[in-house]
């Protein structure tokens, strides 16, 4: 039976971040990584993975703060990593003015503008506008996977190996995998993105009401210019990014279709998905409404009160759960590994003491 120190069951994004944070700060200690899938294959593959330093409520402005500052350091370390600065603009009601200006963070640096790109409706006694700094994207799948790169050989990945139960053993936790191997765990970080309901976990997920909702976005098949950045719709919580290496420009709206499986989800677009995007588009950009053809369709994991969701669910910290990032995983992620870690400090502490007397 093999034993590790740490459990992370997730391969995507946030998983990553949180066996990259563990590492750091306990380099001794013996982080096993487990995927159903592919490192970075679900929700990362298909996520817009926009980056904008906004937050709703004060922790999430400072997880923004945070996880911009971390990305930041991250591309400064290696410039070849799939995360691309864009221009910021952001449009809104003119009713919504102090919504827009209480959210952004200060290093966003908003400051109103007057007029609009010409493919853009123009602004009007009734509408507001502002440009900023901080906003990037990402291939958010491509950076899971450099993520676990980079990790490799201190930390050990099993790709396409399900978590079939989790039981409490002693002081930690075993791990019962579909290979027919068992794993037992000092302790375990469930970050299964908007798989909420495997049965290994489920009836333990149940107190955190959370609820799966779908996500989509439309790729629409014109070239954006070379100064075009991402354009923020605040009122329909919509944005459109410019995908220049694809020459073309993703379309993210908000859909209301909740309580969906990931497992059983197409993926593909509905008449009700384009006609529910295109109305938005049509208000905001309705140059672009007529090349909005096709695109991706996924789901995410969403709490109650719109806040990522990190919380023990033992009393000694030793299962934590890491998610609900209603739909900003990427965005957040290195914050969710932060308060994970942060949960799981005794332990990990306990780990690096060991290792500095090994």
């Amino acid at each position: 039976m093999t034993h590790v120190d740490v459990a992370v069951v997730g391969g995507g994004v946030i998983g990553c971040m949180i066996a990259r944070e563990v590492a750091l700060r306990a380099a001794h200690a013996s982080v096993l990584v487990l995927d159903k899938d592919a490192v970075g294959s679900g929700a990362s593959r298909r996520s817009a993975g926009l980056h904008f330093p906004r937050g709703t409520s004060e922790r999430v402005r400072r997880m923004s703060a945070y996880s911009q500052a971390s990305y930041r350091a991250l591309l400064d370390a290696d410039p070849a990593l799939p995360i691309h600065p864009v221009p910021l603009l952001v449009v809104s009601d003119r009713a919504s003015a102090d919504q827009v200006e209480a959210a952004y963070l200060d290093e966003a640096g908003l400051s109103r503008v007057d007029a609009l790109p010409d493919w853009l409706p123009p602004l009007s006694p009734e509408t507001a506008a502002w440009t900023g700094e901080g906003a990037q994207y990402a291939d958010v799948g491509a950076l899971a996977r450099v993520l676990a790169r980079s990790l490799r050989p201190g930390t050990t990945f099993r790709e396409g190996v399900r978590v079939d139960s989790l039981e409490r053993v002693g002081s930690g936790y075993e791990l019962g995998l579909g290979t027919g191997e068992r794993v037992t765990a000092g302790s375990v970080v469930l970050a299964p993105g908007p798989w909420l309901a495997a049965p290994a976990w489920r009836e333990r997920l149940a107190v955190l009401d959370a609820r799966v909702k779908k996500v989509v976005a439309l790729h629409i098949e014109e070239p954006p210019a070379a100064r075009d950045g991402v354009v923020v719709f605040h009122d329909e919580d919509a944005f459109l990014l410019p995908l220049h290496g694809q020459r073309r420009w993703l379309f993210s709206y908000t859909s209301q279709v909740w309580d969906v499986d990931p497992d059983r989800l197409t993926g593909s677009l509905s008449p009700s998905d384009l006609a529910e995007a295109r109305d938005v588009l049509l208000r905001r950009a309705p140059r672009l409404a007529d090349s909005a053809r096709s695109g991706r369709v996924f789901c995410d994991a969403y709490s109650a009160d719109r806040e990522p969701v990190v919380r023990a669910l033992d009393e000694e910290g030793r299962l934590v759960f890491a998610g609900c990032a209603n739909g900003s995983g990427y965005r957040l992620a290195p914050a969710i590994a932060r308060e994970a870690a942060q949960l799981l400090r005794t332990a990990v502490e306990n780990l690096s003491d060991q290792g500095s007397h090994r």
